[in-house]
């Protein structure tokens, strides 16, 4: 039978995993109030920052007494802020299944020279939870964005810890329950879950997170992008509004679009809701499939928002080669953009199906995976 190419077609093709699809009401004209030409120290900067801020704790539920401060260079900026800035007090424990958090590994353990105990496991993995010892620091992702993996939920960690919860949470937040109790820092990019604009960074300190900053001094000098006390205090601006650095009020005002488009869908229960709908249309096709599978090995542990799969036909020679051609195939259709795994993961694909992705253009797209393989089977 001839692999005919399916009717239906994806009305938004945008599944990258970051920048991540705008919310499906956007258009450019919504950002037509952003103030621009205006200094971001002037009211109305000030204003839309710390609208940013609130609506960030409204949406997400964090508590009153944690701190919210917009920071420079996205959730990278955010997390290396975090480690530099409180790591070395006492030991510190890595968790890392995936690239992102073996980066941070690589940043503790040979820029930091901390000697932290790294607790590594393999792509589509978690590591021990049970054996980690929150007496130290322990720093974690929540979500694996380029395995597909997140922990299932915050109940290893303990509430009476010693050490501080430092969680990069940049797939997750908006798109997963967080355990607030749980985390001391935790950080995101706006540009993952609610598919905002690029370059800046989220950074949420709990008390004592801001404790820890009051009363350490690392042993390393600080970037001034770093820097969150002076002279012993918490710099207080940092967390209404006055950024350390210039921000675009062009990705404010989208940040604060995409945040009224999340309560116009349910707040964050409506976007998990988004996203295990869009995740289920990926099950659905991966359950009634034999030559595919999630990267994932445990359903409890499979990401809803960086869903990740590899092909498992005998026939495949070489995976790489297989799922870029794969992916190309799809691209060159104009049904699935960005969807090759990440560089560094295993050779499969990766869909993004946060809550700004529509479950039917997700629905849509399963036909053209079977398609893409066969074509592609028959091209071996």
């Amino acid at each position: 039978m001839a692999n005919q190419q399916p009717v239906t077609r994806p009305a938004n093709p945008r599944f990258s995993s970051g920048p991540c699809a705008k919310p499906p009401t956007w258009t450019l004209d919504a950002l037509s109030d952003a103030a621009l030409g205006r200094s971001h120290r002037a009211a109305i900067g000030k204003d839309k920052l710390k609208a940013a801020i609130e609506g960030t704790r409204e949406v997400l539920g964090i508590p009153a007494d944690y701190k919210i401060g917009i920071v420079p260079a996205s959730d990278t900026g955010a997390m290396e802020m975090a480690m530099w800035s409180l790591l070395g007090a006492r030991g510190v424990e890595m968790l890392a299944w995936e690239s992102f958090g073996s980066g941070w590994v690589t940043d503790v353990n040979k820029q930091l020279n901390l000697n932290a105990v790294a607790k590594v496991a393999a792509y589509g993995q978690l590591p021990d939870l049970a054996s980690v010892d929150f007496n130290n620091d322990v720093v974690f992702t929540w979500n694996g964005t380029t395995s597909g993996v997140r922990v299932p939920n915050g109940d290893w960690i303990p509430a009476d810890r010693e050490g501080l919860a430092i969680c990069d949470a940049t797939s997750a937040a908006f798109a997963m329950d967080l355990p607030w109790d749980k985390l001391d820092v935790t950080t995101f990019s706006w540009q993952k879950v609610l598919g905002g604009e690029a370059a800046h960074g989220v950074i949420i300190l709990s008390p004592r997170a801001v404790e820890r900053l009051e009363t350490y001094v690392p042993a390393w000098p600080l970037p001034k992008i770093f820097r969150m006390t002076k002279g012993g205090k918490l710099i207080d601006g940092i967390f209404t509004g006055a950024t350390i650095n210039t921000p675009s009020m062009l990705a404010v005002e989208d940040y604060l679009f995409a945040l009224d488009w999340a309560r116009s869908v349910g707040g964050l229960q409506g976007l998990i809701a988004r996203a295990d709908a869009n995740t289920a249309e990926v099950t659905k096709f991966v359950e009634a499939t034999d030559w595919i599978d999630f990267l994932a090995d445990d359903p409890a542990t499979r990401s809803n928002t960086s869903v990740c799969v590899k092909f498992n036909d005998a026939r495949i020679t070489d995976g790489a080669a297989f799922a870029k051609a794969v992916a190309k195939r799809l691209e060159a259709e104009g049904v699935a953009l960005d969807v090759g795994a990440y560089r560094d993961a295993p050779a499969g694909l990766r869909i993004w199906c946060g809550g700004t992705v529509e479950a039917s253009d997700v629905a849509a797209l399963m036909p053209w995976l079977d398609w893409a393989f066969n074509a592609e089977i028959a091209a071996l």
